[in-house]
């Protein structure tokens, strides 16, 4: 298994009706929030313990907020907030 990013809960709902420019911004820091986890956690399968605390990430447009579990190899996406600026 590889590191992954994926929406979770009602984000892959918002992510619907977001704009193109908006939830492409949201991917290009998601694959970074994976690049950054893959390297920190390079046995993730194997990690005992708490998962690390997830976070809010602002990019064009909006906000997201996501959180990792190590063991699943996964960031997810559990809010996205389209502002429009």
């Amino acid at each position: 298994m590889s590191w992954k990013w994926e929406y979770a809960f009602g984000a892959e709902e918002s992510a619907r009706t977001a704009p193109a420019e908006f939830l492409a911004a949201v991917a290009c820091k998601a694959d970074e929030l994976v690049r950054a986890a893959e390297a920190l956690h390079v046995h993730g399968r194997a990690h005992e313990g708490v998962d690390p605390k997830g976070g809010d990430v602002n990019v064009s447009g909006g906000m997201f907020r996501y959180q990792v579990v190590v063991r699943s190899e996964r960031v997810y996406i559990v809010q996205i907030t389209y502002l429009g600026f």
